[in-house]
């Protein structure tokens, strides 16, 4: 699977920024689904909906680092914005009038492209949608597509030929044992991809670090080196775990490797089971919560509406309640929970009335996760924290 190096050390920094939080509607304080993950100082987006380019603009997100796209499912929420932001990121422009020669005639195919992860129709979408735009890009980018055992597992999903930015090297990932397993992986981080129940086909992704060099106390090392006049450099190699042996035979070794960091992000869902596997142990995990029940929270609440008759609504329709949201995250074990993908009619604002309609949302699911819940807004921002563990 794709493989190429990321400017990312081990033990930098791993976060996530909200671009968009709203769900089917866009509203003044939530914007169409989009997510950044920030390894290091490069950024990769999951899912693209309408004016995410605009939102990283408001944001402190750079659009020159993104490298990789994921698409979890072709609703025009999740990918409509996929288009611009690419002309924005790759100087793409609507050509130049007869005589006048467009240097974007001339890519240079040499250089990185940006690589998109989607389902079945992602390819499709961006060559149809840039061909009868008459968009051009300067820069190249690939879509790689995770096919579904029903789906055709060769071809490109559309009549239209490679347009001159996309590269050739796209491949059309088949399901392995029901998974995606690393699509994208390199020394320092992993992705792997399962399918998730909605509406229609989903996926959920799972970034997996790998393991990471323990914490080093100084004190239980440099007596030893000072006493046989063994460099200090040799501290490198004990951080990464080796064992070092002295000049008079003595051994010191390193702390044991610690678990990387592990994050899944979901698609739209109301069944997220086939992840499952992959998901086990998260360190966090984002999770849609598009509908809710809360009597005498929100005042738009139906008389005739019940707990039950709001899930059995939001099931039917592809999504998930804060409950089921909750519960899967107590399934999997995942040390934090953050709520994403809201109705039009959860507003995003600070006032009191927003703030205690959002509080109750993530009490729904603190209750059946049993601990505290997050739930996110647009431009927010979380660092995903080591856990305890040792490899």
């Amino acid at each position: 699977m794709a493989s190429s190096g990321l400017t990312k050390s081990q033990n930098s920094s791993l976060s996530i920024t909200f671009l968009g939080t709203a769900s089917a509607q866009p509203s003044s304080t939530r914007n169409h689904s989009s997510l950044a993950l920030h390894l290091g100082r490069d950024v990769w987006l999951f899912d693209c909906g309408e004016a995410t380019q605009h939102q990283i603009q408001k944001s402190a997100v750079k659009m020159g680092r993104i490298g990789k796209i994921f698409i979890t499912h072709t609703h025009g929420d999740h990918i409509f914005g996929l288009i611009p932001l690419l002309a924005s990121c790759l100087n793409g422009a609507g050509g130049t009038a007869d005589g006048v020669e467009d240097s974007r005639s001339h890519i240079n195919m040499d250089q990185p492209p940006i690589e998109i992860y989607g389902p079945l129709g992602t390819r499709a979408y961006l060559r149809n949608g840039m061909a009868y735009t008459h968009t051009l890009l300067g820069s190249p980018y690939v879509v790689h597509e995770l096919r579904m055992p029903s789906d055709p597992q060769a071809g490109d999903h559309t009549s239209l030929t490679r347009l001159s930015c996309e590269l050739p090297n796209s491949q059309n990932i088949p399901q392995v044992d029901g998974v995606w397993k690393d699509i994208f992986k390199d020394d320092i981080i992993s992705v792997s991809a399962a399918p998730i129940h909605h509406s229609v086909p989903c996926v959920g992704y799972v970034v997996t670090e790998a393991p990471v060099p323990g914490k080093i106390d100084p004190k239980l090392y440099i007596p030893d080196l000072k006493r046989t006049n063994t460099p200090m450099t040799v501290m490198r190699r004990l951080q990464q775990g080796e064992s070092v042996e002295l000049s008079d035979g003595t051994v010191l070794q390193g702390p044991s490797r610690r678990k990387g960091r592990k994050v899944v992000i979901l698609g739209d869902t109301f069944d997220p089971s086939p992840i499952i596997p992959l998901a086990m142990d998260a360190d966090l995990l984002v999770h849609e919560a598009t509908n809710a029940h809360l009597p005498g929270v929100d005042p738009a609440t139906k008389d005739t509406d019940t707990y039950e008759s709001v899930e059995a609504r939001a099931r039917s329709r592809g999504h998930s309640t804060p409950q089921m949201a909750g519960a899967f995250a107590k399934r999997v074990n995942a040390k934090r929970l953050i709520l994403n993908h809201f109705s039009a009619r959860y507003s995003g604002a600070e006032s009191q009335e927003a703030v205690d309609i959002m509080n109750a949302i993530g009490n729904l699911a603190a209750k059946e996760f049993g601990q505290e819940v997050e739930c996110a807004r647009d431009f927010m921002s979380s660092e995903v924290t080591f856990s305890n563990n040792v490899q």
